[in-house]
């Protein structure tokens, strides 16, 4: 029998889950393969999917629609049947109800897997941080940060997360608020400065997501995988960062947005532009005229007013193999035109061998 795409990408999602240490999602992706292959529900909401389901993380949006309805409904007999702190989960008693609710919910949740999830993986700025400053090494001046599809914005106040690793540290002053970082380091120790260079900070998303708004935290919260508490956790923090701040990302075509960012950028600033796990979502003619623009506006960088490229993805989207599930972070520089990879990162930035110097 010849397995379709979307089969295979919830099987292959699994895979990832189980090798991420989120046992719960990677069954219930399993539950949903075989859903599908049955021509259950599954099957029903994403026939004649459009385009590559496991680059357009269609598990995951899957997994994402459920969890919010367990989030939304506390007292429901899904959510009750979710992962919760002090309680075992049984997957037969999950999917029974999680079968039940996609079929209840069959008109709304096609109407959200149309969307890309929405992470804003907060640890992720354990690499973007030491990334922005890697960047910021030997300019004597102020960085203006520019994110592409930001979401709820909340990786931009990266500076203002504390971190602790094996190899060094970084304590906020003054210290904002909760969101507390740890990772496993290996590789020398990055550069970091002892305040942060960042002066003015703006963000694009086609979604973008308000850290006030209560359904929107919850949209957010969905996307993290249900059994992993410590992210949650961590993700509260970080939304109350952006709450106090008032920020929330323009609504924009990334790529048009960056281009009139790009025209109008300062000319006494490092301007770095940065995306995490973004780059597979956009169509090909977007990715191409992002690059073009930085292609462009690089070539007109100069020293008083340099340009930087800071990316955080998986290994294809940057033109290597993807062997294993870590991702890369890649850091383009102008006018010097240097590239470099400075970093293999576990997806959640739980583990870094940092490679840049």
């Amino acid at each position: 029998m010849v397995v379709s795409s979307v089969h295979a990408a919830l099987l292959q999602q699994a895979m990832w889950c189980k090798d991420l240490q989120a046992p719960f999602t990677a069954a219930l992706c399993r539950a949903m393969a075989d859903d599908y292959a049955r021509g259950g529900i599954v099957a029903d909401l994403t026939k004649g999917w459009p385009s590559h389901p496991i680059s357009d993380a269609l598990a995951l949006r899957l997994t994402g629609a459920l969890h919010y309805c367990a989030l939304k409904n506390s007292d429901s007999d899904l959510a009750k049947a979710w992962p919760r702190p002090g309680y075992d989960w049984s997957i037969e008693v999950a999917w029974a109800l999680a079968e039940a609710t996609l079929r209840a919910e069959a008109d709304w949740v096609k109407v959200i897997i149309q969307s890309p999830p929405q992470t804003n993986e907060v640890s992720r700025s354990v690499g973007l941080w030491p990334g922005l400053c890697a960047a910021a090494q030997g300019f004597d001046g102020p960085i203006d940060v520019l994110e592409l599809g930001a979401s709820a914005g909340l990786n931009i106040f990266m500076d203002h997360f504390e971190y602790l690793t094996d190899a060094w540290s970084w304590r906020p002053e003054p210290a904002y608020a909760k969101v507390h970082i740890t990772a496993r380091w290996t590789g020398a120790r990055p550069f970091v400065p002892e305040q942060s260079p960042i002066r003015h900070r703006a963000a694009c998303d086609q979604n973008p997501l308000d850290a006030s708004d209560r359904d929107h935290r919850l949209r957010l919260m969905a996307y993290v995988w249900p059994e992993q508490f410590d992210r949650l956790a961590r993700l509260e923090s970080a939304l109350n960062i952006a709450q106090a701040h008032a920020f929330v990302p323009d609504q924009a075509d990334a790529a048009d947005w960056l281009a009139d960012k790009l025209r109008k950028r300062a000319k006494d600033a490092l301007t770095v532009v940065y995306h995490s796990v973004f780059f597979q979502y956009p169509p090909l003619v977007v990715r191409q005229a992002i690059e073009q623009t930085m292609q462009r506006h690089g070539a007109a960088a100069t020293k008083e007013s340099p340009l930087a490229w800071l990316r955080y993805e998986p290994n294809p989207e940057l033109g290597h193999q993807q062997f294993v599930t870590n991702q890369i972070i890649d850091l383009m520089e102008w006018p010097s035109n240097q590239r470099r990879k400075l970093a293999s990162i576990h997806p959640h930035g739980r583990s870094v061998e940092w490679l840049g110097a």
